[in-house]
């Protein structure tokens, strides 16, 4: 039997402290290097270091006791049966209920309360307030728990949000200076604790009273009646925010934008950040799946500049440390679908051999004897075309390359399928004998990194064309041995690392990579979510400025280059860009989709063209 490593004894230890926090025999401790989370008993937190240091281990504790304390004493029915229907509002609502709980652990235990402490602080660090100049950037939810958890526990704001939270404190004390108060003597008593929360946001002027209170008591479980008072909320919402202060307004605005904000969430991870450093979900960059429009297709594409691009092999983005830490992950990722990935693995092998295997003219009047036509001889011994010859198979010397979006939409379940992925099709494809060639696509910064301070710098011409730092990431070179990449492919596990995406200058880059092979065979699969996204650039040339360059390049690629050009879009449609393309809704799918597509290609081609 296998020794147990002292992460495989923490984690014994976690899932047992968190069992008699949260007083449930049931709860389960996982590693993630995505987003800390809970879903039901089962708990997520930050895989720490091999060895433990010691920050890494508060911060997977702080969760841990988050969760336990939120499933001891959180009742999810009450706390949605009288949330606002307003973003900002609920957002807002939702935090303070985490801090209520957070606070009833950090106020019994020492241990705990150390905990959450370096738990909050991780937090922060993926959150916009920790980059805020002005008040207008500051998250109105954010600063409000960081000002209540210092009035419940009397814990100091964390360094990094501080200067956040004083662009807005005063603001906030004067409309609910009072109201702080008021919650920490209802700690103990989440419906009165909820209902002190409403007032306090509609002291913001985030919500509104209910016209009705008493009848919306009465109307549960009617649904029609239950229809119409959601309706009343949305016309509310727009009311509240309309009504809402200059700044409650503008924070409201920045919480709903969607991609903007969502995308400025993850810049904390600045220097490529660590994994795990992540906000709340509602904070995940989002791909938008946008309409074509009218996009002109005489567009000429440029970059700014060029200055700030990098290619660069996966282990100069990672000490090997963590690199170890994050194929430990992948590994463990991997371990559940070992069933799957040998299955999937000897079809594809079986595909590829049987390009390889002998072929036969039949019919032939010298050569080896068929065995199946001797009765034709019997029946008519002047037959003398019982011969069958052998024929050379041509199997043409291939190579794959499979670029991968790197890109903030990928974060979570996509980007670990696409990694699992990829380490199954390089094993596979080396196997067969066909070279490998992983590489991965996104960006230096978000919202445009050193090219945008240059064209700031330069007085901001006009039409500046692309104007982001490319960054193209070598995961698997193509003569490469598996074995010594494997490590490589973890990288992509790390959150900070996927930031925003110019798909056409990866494809062309992959494109040329491959051109550059002497294989006569070249295959490239392109692995993505939808369509391009760059802040930075969008801001300032035209709305389709990025996809019509896509869809140019993808043109000449499919009509002109030698290369056979495949993309399988997750969660959103990549046909309309890609003339061979699959489309899949569930992740799951991935692995299966990446070699049927594959298997279909090293068919012999008819009729390509």
């Amino acid at each position: 039997m296998a020794e147990e490593t002292p992460l495989d004894k923490f984690k014994q230890a976690l899932t047992g402290a968190s069992r008699a926090i949260a007083r449930e025999a049931e709860v389960e401790v996982a590693w993630s290097a995505d987003s800390p989370s809970a879903s039901g008993k089962n708990f997520r937190v930050p895989l720490p270091g091999r060895d433990l240091p010691p920050e890494q281990v508060a911060e997977a504790r702080g969760f841990a006791d988050s969760f336990a304390l939120k499933l001891r004493h959180h009742d999810a029915d009450l706390h949605s049966k009288n949330a606002p229907p307003e973003a900002t509002a609920r957002a807002c609502y939702d935090e303070f209920e985490r801090v209520r709980y957070e606070a009833l652990g950090a106020n019994n235990f020492g241990g705990i309360k150390a905990n959450l402490e370096s738990a909050t602080e991780m937090r922060v660090l993926s959150d916009p307030i920790a980059r805020a100049q002005t008040r207008e950037d500051v998250p109105l939810q954010t600063a409000l728990s960081l000002m209540l958890r210092e009035k419940l526990t009397g814990e100091a704001v964390p360094e990094a949000a501080q200067h956040g939270v004083e662009l807005v404190r005063e603001f906030i004390e004067e409309r609910v200076g009072d109201d702080f108060e008021d919650l920490l003597t209802s700690l103990d008593d989440q419906e009165a604790f909820q209902s002190l929360s409403l007032d306090m946001l509609q002291h913001l002027d985030l919500t509104q009273p209910s016209d009705s209170p008493d009848e919306a008591d009465n109307d549960q479980g009617e649904d029609e009646e239950g229809q119409e008072e959601q309706e009343e909320g949305d016309q509310d919402q727009g009311e509240g925010d309309a009504q809402s202060s200059e700044m409650a307004g503008e924070m409201s605005e920045g919480d709903s934008d969607g991609e903007g904000d969502t995308e400025m969430s993850s810049d904390s991870e600045m220097q490529d950040g660590e994994p795990g450093e992540e906000g709340d979900d509602g904070m995940m960059p989002v791909r938008p799946n946008r309409p074509q429009g009218e996009i002109p297709m005489d567009l000429d594409y440029t970059s700014y500049t060029e200055a700030y691009d990098e290619e660069i092999p996966a282990e100069e983005l990672c000490d090997a440390e963590e690199l170890d830490r994050l194929r430990a992950y992948l590994d463990s990722q991997l371990t559940g679908l070992q069933g799957i990935v040998t299955r999937l693995a000897n079809r594809l092998q079986r595909r590829l051999m049987a390009q390889q295997n002998r072929s036969w003219d039949f019919d032939q009047e010298d050569g080896v004897i068929d065995a199946a036509r001797l009765a034709r001889i019997v029946v008519s011994p002047g037959t003398s075309m019982a011969y069958k010859i052998e024929k050379d198979v041509e199997f043409k010397d291939t190579i794959v390359t499979l670029l991968i979006d790197n890109s903030g939409s990928m974060r979570g379940r996509p980007i670990s399928i696409a990694a699992i992925s990829a380490d199954i099709l390089a094993r596979t494809l080396e196997r067969s004998g066909v070279k490998t060639e992983i590489l991965g696509f996104t960006t230096r910064a978000w919202k445009g990194g050193q090219s945008r301070e240059q064209w700031l710098a330069d007085g901001k011409p006009p039409n500046p064309g692309r104007l982001n730092d490319l960054r193209h990431i070598i995961y698997k070179k193509a003569d490469e041995p598996w074995r010594r990449a494997r490590r490589n492919l973890g990288l992509m596990m790390r959150e900070g690392l996927l930031k925003e995406n110019i798909d056409a200058e990866a494809l062309m880059w992959a494109h040329n990579r491959l051109m550059a092979r002497r294989e006569d065979r070249r295959i490239l699969m392109v692995i993505s979510d939808g369509a391009p996204v760059d802040d930075s650039t969008l801001s300032v040339n035209s709305a389709g400025y990025l996809e019509a360059h896509l869809r140019k390049v993808i043109d000449w690629i499919e009509r002109v280059s030698p290369v056979q050009l495949v993309a399988i879009g997750i969660g959103h449609d990549v046909t309309r860009y890609y003339r061979r393309a699959v489309t899949i809704m569930d992740v799951e799918q991935l692995g299966g989709t990446i070699i049927e597509q594959l298997a279909e290609l090293f068919e012999e081609e008819k009729g390509r063209r």
